[in-house]
């Protein structure tokens, strides 16, 4: 067993419970997850929960190499950026797989986005080609005109200059160039606000995420046990790192069937667990609580559910127990990680192969073949147990960085390697990790990223408001909603609902501002810092405007 902590000067360094493993850290993503095909390749790899196609690992290989080969026709080479507009479905994975194949680079945004949020995010990862739905054309068509960017859709295209998916899938498979794909270069793309600031592109490479599956799924105690007998539910949404990583890659891996729901609803959901006869359950808190208080989960048979893993925000134990008592036989923990650490910093080793005893409320243990440390924020110390800090990981699974922000960057991972989370937590005397609270300005909507300084930018668009501040407001439902300070203009009269009805025109549903605080001056440090902790302090002692 490896040594659960280390001494070295001036640093208490965590490790895993677990022993590290052999990592094939040489292997492209896509070997590295086809690796074992011949011992599953006949096996279920994707249900439709949709229509109830099944696609076996070889139809998926198949499918995902003549989709490079498509990619290479369209123009697509080593290095170059597709964009991926869609909700969960089979095609999202072949062009994740055949842009892999081709040493190309996936990023991935929310459909739901507005035209200006796809917009930034295209122009800022250059990205050449958009796949989505019909549906979504309309957002992304003056895009496409004004700046040469291919738009194609996996159902009926709208228009003549919008491509099939059909023009991927019917390519030769034998017909991919022959790249040669470093360990180091980047496969994928997902968008996070980090530590603080807006929207940043995050450079995930071959090696780091084959590192993060690895860490989860491989070695002979398994951290996260899935197996080829399994059915894994993914309704979480694939464009979020969670769902990419630790459903559909460690899935991939372990040779399990991937059961895709392109969106949540309980009883579509109770009824697709029934029905697929689902094992693993990865979820978000809003989804478990849906599940703590749904009055059908008598009416379904549950009992081949054997693994409920909460992440993407912190769980509340009342709730976490609420779930344990509906599941009595499945193991229930949490995990926990961020975009950039590649995302898995810790895991409940309740999942493990041979599993520990967790206490309720813990993110698990830091996950092997990585370092784990509590750093004092003022002092940068090194912190012992049970002693909370910032939380600070190292290993190969972790960022590579922020694309074109060099700065940004050296602001998140220091000298040493460390990436610093903005997290605080603490390690208690078992090991296991608590999430305390955050010195980093996300709001965390149902598992969502709403980065303040984006809506904050927004609203000092509008010529009626001269500053603006956004913090979070718990609430119930999405543990989290922002809210808005607002300073107006001299003499303007604009008010709160015309506010959020500018905003909500603009940004997609999460990120809109579900209260609207009129203030005469936003508090502000010496050198022009938000007083965040002012403003909420004035929250909870029941601030009105």
């Amino acid at each position: 067993m490896a040594p659960i902590q280390t001494e070295q000067p001036g640093e208490l360094i965590f490790w895993s419970k677990l022993p590290d493993i052999y990592i094939p850290k040489h292997l492209p993503l896509h070997s590295y997850c086809f690796e074992n095909i011949s011992e599953v390749g006949s096996r279920p790899c994707l249900i439709n929960g949709s229509t109830g196609k099944v696609y076996t690992y070889y139809d998926v290989d198949l499918t995902s190499r003549k989709v490079a080969s498509g990619l290479n026709k369209l123009g697509i080479r080593q290095g170059d950026v597709v964009m991926l507009l869609l909700p969960n479905s089979p095609e999202f994975a072949f062009v994740f797989l055949g842009a892999s194949y081709l040493g190309a680079i996936t990023t991935a945004a929310n459909p739901l986005y507005t035209a200006a949020e796809i917009s930034k995010q295209a122009k800022s990862s250059n990205a050449k080609l958009i796949i989505t739905l019909a549906c979504n054309y309309d957002k992304v068509k003056d895009l496409a005109h004004e700046n040469g960017v291919k738009i194609m859709c996996i159902d009926s295209p709208p228009d003549q200059d919008c491509l099939h998916f059909s023009e991927l899938t019917q390519a030769d498979e034998n017909s991919i160039p022959k790249v040669d794909i470093s360990p180091d270069d980047v496969v994928a793309l997902p968008y996070s606000s980090g530590t603080t600031g807006l929207p940043k592109g995050v450079m995930l490479t071959h090696k780091g995420l084959v590192t993060s599956v690895a860490q989860q799924v491989d070695g002979e105690n398994p951290n996260l046990y899935f197996h080829s007998e399994d059915v894994i539910l993914c309704v979480l949404p694939l464009f979020h790192i969670y769902s990419l990583n630790s459903v559909f890659l460690c899935g991939l891996r372990a040779g399990a069937a991937i059961l895709i729901m392109p969106k949540f609803d309980i009883v579509s959901l109770l009824e697709l667990i029934q029905k697929h006869k689902v094992s693993i359950m990865p979820i978000v808190p809003p989804i478990v609580l849906a599940i703590a208080k749904s009055p059908d989960l008598e009416k379904y048979d549950l009992s081949s559910i054997r693994m409920l893993k909460s992440g993407g925000a912190p769980l509340g134990k009342e709730i976490e127990e609420t779930v344990k008592a509906k599941f009595p036989n499945a193991k229930f923990g949490q995990g926990y990680g961020m975009t950039e650490a590649g995302p898995v910093l810790s895991m409940c080793l309740a999942f493990a192969k041979e599993p520990f005893d967790v206490k309720s409320g813990a993110c698990g243990t830091v996950v092997r073949n990585a370092e784990m440390k509590i750093v004092d924020p003022e002092t940068g110390a090194s912190l012992p147990r049970n002693q909370p800090g910032e939380i600070c990981i190292r290993g190969d699974q972790i960022m590579k960085g922020y694309i074109n922000d060099p700065e940004a960057t050296k602001g998140t991972i220091d000298k040493e390697g460390w990436l610093h989370t903005g997290d605080v937590g603490l390690i208690d005397d078992d090991d296991e990790l608590f999430i305390v609270d955050r010195l980093k300005e996300l709001i965390k909507y149902k598992g969502f990223q709403v980065a303040p300084a984006e809506l904050e930018a927004l609203l000092l668009t509008h010529p009626n408001i001269s500053d603006a501040a956004v913090v979070p407001m718990k609430d119930d439902l999405a543990g989290e909603v922002p809210v808005a300070f607002v300073a107006r203009s001299n003499g303007s009269t604009i008010t709160e609902d015309e506010i959020k009805k500018f905003v909500s025109k603009q940004v997609v549903f999460y990120k809109r501002v579900n209260r609207v605080f009129f203030i005469d001056v936003i508090p502000k440090s010496p050198s022009g810092k938000i007083l965040r902790k002012e403003l909420k302090a004035k929250l909870v002692a029941g601030f009105s405007s």
